[in-house]
C-alpha cells in the first residue's frame, strides 16, 4: 500500500464535496492521510465540512472552480499555508461536468466550451501550477501520482455509439492532457495516468449504476497503491487494466 500519510505530503481532491470526490476523502482520512479538499462552494459542502469536523487538522477544505484561472489563483495562494512546507503525495482530478439528454443536431455550442473548460483545460492547467507542489521521487521514495478521473466514454478506439458528445471530447482532450503531463514529469518520477472508474451511483452516474462509490474508489486506490513512473502516461480502470485510447 502507498503510503499517503507521510507526514511531509499531502493529498488534494478536486470535486471533493460529493460523488467520488467525497469517498476519494472518506478513504484517505481512513488511512491518516492529510486532505486537502476543494470544491466549488465549501459553506454548501455540508457533508465534507462535517468530515473537517471529525478530523481536526488533517482535513482542510478551500474553494476551487477549476474552469477558472481567478479561482485556480487563489487557490494557489492559500496551499502553501495549509501544506505548510509538505508536499502533494496525490492530486486526484475528479472534478467535472456532464451534460445529459444531448442529440445529434442539437448538440449545444456552450455545453462542448463548459466540457472543455472543466474537464480538460482545467485540470491540465491546475497539475501545470501545482507542479512545484509535488513530490519528486527521493531514493526508494516514489514520487507524487497525478490521477485525472477520466472515462471510457472518452476512449475514442472505444467509440461504438453518439452518446453524450460534450462529455466524450472533453474526456478525450484530458486524456492527452494525462499523455502530455506524464512526459512533463517523467524526470521528476511524478507518475500521471488516467482513470475510469467504472458506472458509479452518483449524481453523475444515476441510480441505475451498478458500482457503489465506495466500492469504486476502493479500488481506484488500489490501482493507485501499485502506480510506479513506468505506468506513467496508461489509461486505468478499476482492476489496473490498461484502456485504449
Amino acid at each position: 500500500m502507498r503510503d499517503y500519510a507521510q507526514a511531509d505530503r499531502h493529498c488534494l481532491v478536486t470535486g471533493a464535496n460529493r460523488g467520488l470526490g467525497l469517498e476519494f476523502v472518506r478513504q484517505l482520512l481512513a488511512r491518516r492521510a492529510h486532505v486537502v479538499a476543494a470544491c466549488r462552494h465549501p459553506g454548501r459542502a455540508t457533508a465534507l465540512n462535517a468530515l473537517a469536523g471529525e478530523h481536526p487538522g488533517r482535513l482542510h477544505v478551500l474553494p476551487l472552480d477549476v474552469a477558472s484561472a481567478r479561482s485556480r489563483d487563489e487557490l494557489l495562494r492559500e496551499l502553501p499555508l495549509v501544506l505548510d512546507g509538505a508536499r502533494i503525495g496525490l492530486l486526484v482530478n475528479n472534478a467535472g461536468v456532464l451534460h445529459g439528454g444531448e442529440r445529434f443536431g442539437q448538440v449545444a455550442e456552450a455545453d462542448l466550451e463548459t466540457s472543455l473548460r472543466t474537464n480538460a483545460i482545467g485540470p491540465f492547467l491546475l497539475t501545470q501550477a501545482l507542479a512545484p507542489l509535488l513530490a519528486d521521487a527521493e531514493g526508494a521514495r516514489p514520487g507524487a501520482v497525478v490521477a485525472n478521473m477520466s472515462s471510457e466514454i472518452g476512449s475514442i478506439a472505444g467509440r461504438r455509439e453518439f452518446r453524450t458528445p460534450s462529455y466524450a471530447m472533453g474526456k478525450a482532450a484530458q486524456n492527452m492532457g494525462t499523455a502530455l503531463l506524464a512526459k512533463a514529469l517523467e524526470p521528476r518520477g511524478i507518475a500521471v495516468v488516467a482513470l475510469h472508474p467504472g458506472w458509479v451511483s452518483t449524481d453523475m452516474g444515476g441510480p441505475k449504476a451498478p458500482l457503489s462509490p465506495a466500492d469504486a474508489v476502493s479500488a481506484l486506490l488500489q490501482v493507485l497503491d501499485g502506480v510506479r513512473p513506468e505506468h506513467s502516461g496508461r489509461f486505468l480502470d478499476g482492476q489496473g487494466r490498461q484502456l485504449p485510447w
